[in-house]
């Protein structure tokens, strides 16, 4: 057992947690600051892994339309508006009114952003009315994280590398510590009295995501077993991408327009539209699904995701075929916006003829460098290859609930980025996710310091009472509101190894809590984890960290299935149905413009509908 004392300790290695860690040490030179993450420093964690064909930074800046000192309002006004009103707008005002000083320090730590005539190049992502998007090229998100790693070093942070916290030490509803393992199997105990989640999201509780290894959703685990909340777990951005190669199919590849076929060859998308949809239609709504990645139904491009799910929830398997063009194809039947779009994408001016030939063409024309980009990655467009699909998990819109010091309601205990939750709604626009990293990521690392400042003198002990009998598969402790910490239950009889257990829950979410919920698949779901969670879990082979990765999926699957139960209305990627037969999700209610808030009572899970805090229209 490995001893260590802290002011603040950071839970993460991503841009959240990096971030929550230099703002602690800059603000508190002399501030006990340990940073711990699952892997080494600098390569784990979705910021350090994320790439597209033009990651955006959402920023409102002194140059950025329509200008004037209250330009931060239309930021906020979107975020609240595009998440479907069921966010805090207090959270959305922060987050538009930081994001110039985010950038800001970004820039001053020599992040590369594009820059014409000195200012940062923006350009508009969806779901915002003016162009906010600031950006380094395909790798924004990378050279942010390399940068914050830069700083971390030169403020000398300690870090703890490959390790994972398990579970958090709270007396009378404050955080005291935290009990850790590490690759060597010991145990990690961490006297500190602040503790920062910015654990990322929870994409591996799905079968088919984006994320890179480890996002197994530790924060939400730890904050609802330490007695804080959850909020928003339905709102899952999921989205069509590459089996292969991990890569979003949006952008360019859908502006393509390819032929949608399945494992016979059949191009199958006309079948779920509505009867008396033409084929050049359905070719519209692909154009336009390169602007609508991910599922969102409040977007016509929906029937799409719909239509691929349902096509692989009938055994077969989805490609995208650049190699000739989708059944009744004509480019001049396009719409003539969706042909405007086109031409602004053109990179390699190609003769009318040439467009007309195939969407690989096509390609060529607007995003060459795509094409080269999945040649080196194992799929060669021009050799014939297609690109098989699925629905993926991108980003977890909820998480640990949070209020506007990135505070929660266990003291001492805060969260940042991906991991918290009550800044997005059910959509956010592109570019607010690295943004909310670097906005939260600081005000929670900086509160954190003046809360344990605070509560130094009178901080509470961990006691030998609380460490001892520790045993390294009975590390996790739930706090029940009443009894103080009980180990969580060992199984009745019967019994299940974690990586069986991590298999079946990623099975469950994929087929009832995907693209396509209903009440009846949904309750199925639960029905499962509920078992599940009675099963003695067995290790196996596995070392500590991944066995526990198994364990916390299992309660994030629970939380999350939950609260999709509740609500019974469409909005955002939550796409609700009556049936499974059904081609089109319930409408949204506004009945439902609340929120759904996820803790424990007693020894239940439960979900309890909210008002978020709104919008003060005087003050507006």
């Amino acid at each position: 057992m490995k001893r260590f004392k802290c002011d603040v300790l950071v839970v993460g290695g991503g841009g959240a947690a990096l971030r929550a860690a230099i703002a602690a040490r800059e603000l508190d030179p002399e501030c006990g600051v340990i940073l711990v993450t699952k892997g080494k420093l600098g390569t784990t964690g979705t910021t350090a892994n994320s790439c597209s064909d033009r990651m955006a930074f959402h920023a409102t800046l002194p140059h950025t339309e329509p200008g004037g000192e209250d330009a931060w309002r239309y930021h906020a006004d979107d975020i609240y508006r595009l998440g479907g009103r069921v966010s805090d707008y207090d959270l959305a005002v922060i987050l538009a009114k930081k994001s110039c000083e985010a950038f800001e320090y970004l820039d001053s730590l020599g992040v590369p952003f594009v820059k014409k005539d000195g200012k940062a190049h923006q350009f508009v992502t969806d779901g915002s009315k003016y162009a906010r998007a600031c950006y380094t090229g395909p790798k924004t998100a990378i050279h942010i994280e390399e940068a914050l790693v830069r700083r971390a070093r030169e403020l000398d942070l300690e870090v703890v590398e490959n390790s994972m916290i398990v579970s958090l030490l709270v007396e009378d509803d404050e955080i005291v510590g935290a009990i850790g393992v590490d690759e060597a199997d010991d145990i990690l105990i961490f006297d500190t009295p602040a503790v920062v989640l910015g654990t990322g999201g929870g994409g591996e509780v799905f079968e088919h995501n984006v994320y890179p290894p480890g996002a197994t959703g530790d924060g939400y685990a730890l904050a609802l077993r330490a007695g804080a909340s959850l909020v928003n777990m339905e709102f899952i951005q999921i989205g069509l991408s590459s089996v292969k190669t991990k890569l979003a199919c949006s952008g360019s590849l859908m502006r393509a327009v390819p032929r949608f076929v399945n494992d016979r060859g059949e191009e199958f998308l006309i079948k779920y539209f509505p009867e008396g949809t033409t084929w050049m239609e359905v070719h519209n709504v692909v154009f336009e699904k390169g602007a609508s990645w991910p599922v969102s139904c409040e977007h016509a491009s929906s029937q799409i995701d719909i239509a691929v799910f349902k096509e692989i929830m009938k055994g077969r398997r989805v490609y995208l075929d650049f190699s000739r063009n989708p059944e009744g194809f004509q480019f001049d039947q396009l719409k003539t916006e969706n042909r405007q779009r086109y031409a602004q994408e053109i990179n390699n001016t190609m003769p009318d003829d040439q467009r007309e030939i195939s969407p690989l063409a096509r390609l060529k024309e607007i995003n060459p460098a795509s094409i080269q980009w999945l040649k080196d990655n194992g799929i060669d467009l021009e050799q014939g290859e297609m690109i098989e699909i699925v629905p993926a998990a991108q980003h977890f819109q909820g998480g640990v609930k949070i209020r506007e010091k990135g505070n929660t309601e266990v003291r001492g205990l805060f969260a940042a980025g991906e991991c918290a939750g009550g800044q997005h709604g059910a959509n956010r626009p592109g570019g607010n996710a690295l943004l909310d990293c670097q906005v939260f990521g600081k005000i929670a690392g900086e509160e954190a310091v003046r809360y344990a400042k605070s509560v130094l003198p009178d901080k509470k002990a961990i006691t030998d009472k609380m460490c001892e009998g520790l045993q390294k598969e009975g590390l996790i402790l739930v706090y029940n509101g009443a009894a103080g910490a009980v180990k969580a239950d060992e199984g009745a009889g019967r019994s299940i190894y974690a990586s069986e257990l991590k298999q079946e829950i990623q099975k469950l979410m994929a087929r009832y809590v995907s693209i396509v919920r209903t009440y009846e698949g949904l309750s199925r779901a639960w029905q499962r984890l509920e078992e599940l969670e009675q099963y003695e879990v067995k290790r196996g082979n596995l070392g500590l960290i991944e066995y526990y990765e198994c364990l916390n999926l299992l309660l994030v699957a629970k939380a999350m299935v939950l609260v999709c139960m509740q609500r019974r209305e469409s909005r955002g990627p939550h796409l609700f149905f009556e049936s499974e037969d059904d081609l089109r999700p319930l409408p949204g209610n506004p009945d439902y413009e609340k929120y759904f808030v996820i803790r424990y009572k007693g020894n239940e899970l439960v979900a309890e509908a909210q008002d978020p805090v709104r919008p003060d229209d005087n003050g507006r």
